[in-house]
C-alpha cells in the first residue's frame, strides 16, 4: 500500500508540474500575441479607426435601458470590476475544464472590447490571456461608459452590420436612440449568435427574454421590454408574434 501511495503522488507531481508549464507556455503566449497586437496598431490607433465605422453611435445616444440591457446579459459585474472578473473565469475555467472545450469564456465586457479591436474570434487559450493584457489596458485609457461605447459600436450583429448604428436601422428601421425598450433588449442579445439571431426571429425573441430576466436579477428596470414587444409589431409587422418590428435577414442587409 505504501509503494502505491508513493506512485500516485508522484503521478501527481509530475502532472501538476505538467499543468503548470503548460500553464506558463500559454502565458508566455499569450503575452507575445498581444505585444504583437500593439506593435501593430495602438489602442489609440484602433480606436480612432472603430470611430472613422459608418453608424459609429457616441454612449450619449444611446438609451440607457440598451446599456444596461449590454450589462446585465454580458458582464453584471462590469462596474466593478478592472476588466478581468475573475469570479468569471474561475467559474468559466472549471466548466472548460469538465468539457475539454472554450465554449464558456468568462469574457468580461472589456475583454470583448479587446477582441473585437486587436484579436480574432478564434477560441483559443492564448487569445484569452491575450485579451486580459488588453483589457488592462483599455481600462485604464478609458472609463466605463466609453468602454460600453466601444463595446457596442465594435460588436457584429450578424447580417453585415457592425455596431448597433448600423444593426438598429438595418432590423428595426430606427436610429438606436429611438430604440423602444424591447428592442433594447432584443439588440442586447444579439452579440451572443449574431447569424443565428438574425436568421431566427423566434429565437431572437426567446433571447430577449433572457435578455429582461437577466435585468431583473440584477436590480435594472427593464421598463415595458417585458411585455415582449407584443405591441411593436408583432405577427402582422414584425413576422413571428413577439419580435416587434424585427424580421429575419433583413433585405436591406450590406453584402
Amino acid at each position: 500500500m505504501r509503494f502505491a501511495a508513493t506512485i500516485v503522488k508522484r503521478v501527481l507531481l509530475v502532472v501538476g508540474i505538467a499543468i503548470c508549464l503548460a500553464g506558463a507556455v500559454t502565458v508566455w503566449r499569450g503575452y507575445g500575441m498581444y505585444r504583437d497586437a500593439l506593435d501593430r496598431l495602438s489602442i489609440d490607433e484602433a480606436v480612432a479607426q472603430l470611430r472613422e465605422q459608418p453608424g459609429y453611435t457616441s454612449v450619449d445616444d444611446l438609451p440607457q435601458r440598451y446599456l444596461d440591457a449590454i450589462v446585465a446579459i454580458e458582464d453584471h459585474r462590469f462596474y466593478t470590476h478592472g476588466g478581468i472578473d475573475l469570479i468569471g473565469i474561475c467559474r468559466a475555467a472549471v466548466n472548460d475544464i469538465r468539457t475539454m472545450s472554450l465554449d464558456e469564456g468568462g469574457s468580461t465586457i472589456t475583454q470583448q472590447v479587446a477582441k473585437n479591436l486587436f484579436f480574432t474570434q478564434e477560441k483559443r487559450f492564448s487569445r484569452k490571456v491575450a485579451e486580459v493584457f488588453m483589457a488592462h489596458d483599455l481600462e485604464a485609457a478609458f472609463d466605463k461608459r466609453e468602454i460600453l461605447e466601444l463595446y457596442v459600436n465594435s460588436s457584429y450583429y450578424g447580417c453585415g452590420y457592425t455596431g448597433i448604428g448600423q444593426a438598429a436601422p438595418g432590423y428595426l428601421g430606427c436610429a438606436p436612440s429611438e430604440m423602444s425598450d424591447y428592442e433594447c433588449a432584443l439588440m442586447a442579445g444579439f452579440p451572443n449568435a449574431p447569424e443565428y439571431f438574425a436568421a431566427n426571429p423566434d429565437a431572437a425573441a426567446a433571447r430577449a427574454r433572457v435578455v429582461v430576466a437577466q435585468m431583473e436579477k440584477y436590480g435594472y428596470d427593464p421598463g415595458s421590454a417585458d411585455e415582449g414587444g407584443a405591441d411593436e409589431g408583432g405577427a402582422g409587422e414584425g413576422g413571428a408574434g413577439g419580435t416587434g418590428g424585427f424580421e429575419a435577414a433583413p433585405a436591406n442587409a450590406p453584402a
